[in-house]
């Protein structure tokens, strides 16, 4: 019997969200209270409001269960009389390969809204009341949850031992011939990603020009300008993987007893090994805020008004930046090889009227078990030096796939 079993699992599950948010931007602002005569009573109030909501969720719950026999292995030839006895396996080879990458949030927002604003109270007349109160808010919120419970279980065995030839009767040798034993398990979870850049906005921001000029005497001219910009960027990832791997190689335990002829009895085993690697990556949080919202250059100018006049520019300028970054990993890796083995194997008994003694050769055995876990990582800053591992996703707002190669890793 000579056959060899091969077989790749591949695995991929992923959930994914791409936005690009460029809110509606408003215009250079020009307020003008001009030109107008005596006891006038002019007003302006104008109120801009500009909200951004970003909500990015994902929630995946992948269980994978694999199991794997490769078996040339457990032949018996036993009892025969006459000519050579002979049992001679292929190899028995289970390749595993097990792929996760899920919950990636990716979030470019242009958070500004106002462009440069102008407030004008002048040349009105004498005992006129000018009034302008300006209002401008700009409030932007980016909020990027992912919840992956991810279960992968494996179970590779790969044998070509446990063979029989006892009790033979002949001339012939007696042998026992065992290919390699082959077991590879390649698991690799990559989950939770959240990235969000939030700017847009002049490195210098935008300018704010207040106004109160050329006015009558006894007049009265106020201008009230509040100015308002909050930025709230919240990320926050939870997993729960569990990795248990089981691999059992073995081309050992073989029996050549009680043989009796003038032929040589051998036994000969082929290799048992073993490559384990295991590789989980999740919780990953980078964020980049560089909003030139809140003015950078404000002017102020109250010049050449009348006497007893009143005025009175009154500017309240907040900026408030709320970066909120969790993340919560519950990483449990199981790994056991159980069996790699190439001994165990017996010789007994046996009886032979030749030259040669009865022989055991045996392959090598080993065993590679490569474990890696990184995870919770949270970058704020475009000048963060931080390695982020590929997701094998497409940030750059383009994200595609092919259909043919989906249906090919399925199949």
């Amino acid at each position: 019997m000579d056959y060899k079993r091969k077989i790749g699992v591949a695995i991929a599950t992923g959930a994914l969200i791409l936005n690009a948010f460029a809110p509606l931007a408003f215009a250079d602002t020009t307020i003008t209270i001009n030109g107008n005569g005596s006891n006038s009573d002019n007003d302006a109030t104008v109120t801009l409001n500009q909200t951004t909501t970003v909500t990015q969720n994902n929630d995946a719950d992948v269980n994978n269960d694999v199991e794997v026999n490769a078996d040339t292995g457990d032949n018996d030839a036993n009892n025969n009389t006459g000519g050579d006895v002979s049992i001679d396996t292929g190899n028995a080879e289970g390749n595993v390969n097990v792929t996760n990458s899920l919950n990636a949030n990716s979030a470019n927002v242009n958070c500004c809204n106002a462009g440069d604003s102008t407030v004008k109270i002048s040349n009105n007349g004498s005992e006129s009341n000018n009034d302008v109160d300006l209002k401008v808010k700009n409030d932007v919120n980016v909020d990027q949850d992912n919840d992956a419970d991810v279960n992968n279980w494996i179970d590779v065995n790969a044998d070509t031992g446990d063979n029989d030839a006892n009790g033979n009767t002949g001339d012939g040798g007696v042998s026992i011939t065992t290919g390699n034993a082959k077991g590879n398990v390649s698991l690799s979870t990559a989950a939770n990603l959240n990235s969000a850049v939030v700017g847009g906005g002049d490195e210098d921001g935008k300018s704010l020009s207040l106004w109160i000029t050329d006015n009558g005497s006894n007049s009265d001219n106020d201008i009230t300008a509040d100015i308002n910009s909050d930025l709230d960027v919240d990320q926050d990832n939870y997993a729960d993987v569990d990795n248990d791997v089981e691999v059992n190689a073995d081309t050992g335990d073989n029996d050549a007893n009680n043989n009796t002829g003038d032929g040589d009895v051998m036994i000969d085993t082929g290799n048992a090994t073993s490559d384990v690697e295991v590789d989980t990556m999740v919780n990953f949080n980078h964020a980049e805020t560089d909003c030139g919202c809140v003015f950078g250059d404000l002017t102020v100018k109250v010049d050449g008004n009348g006497a007893n006049s009143d005025n009175n520019v009154n500017v309240e300028v907040d900026s408030d930046l709320n970066v909120d970054q969790d993340n919560d990993a519950d990483v449990d890796n199981e790994v056991e090889v159980e069996d790699v083995e190439t001994g165990d194997n017996d010789a007994n008994g046996n009886t032979s009227g030749g030259d040669g003694d009865p022989s055991v050769t045996t392959g090598d055995a080993e065993s590679n078990v490569d474990v890696s876990t990184s995870g919770n990582v949270n970058s704020f800053g475009s000048d963060s030096e931080i390695d982020f591992p590929d997701f094998d996703f497409d940030f750059d707002f383009s994200f595609s796939f092919d259909l043919e190669d989906l249906l090919d890793a399925l199949l």
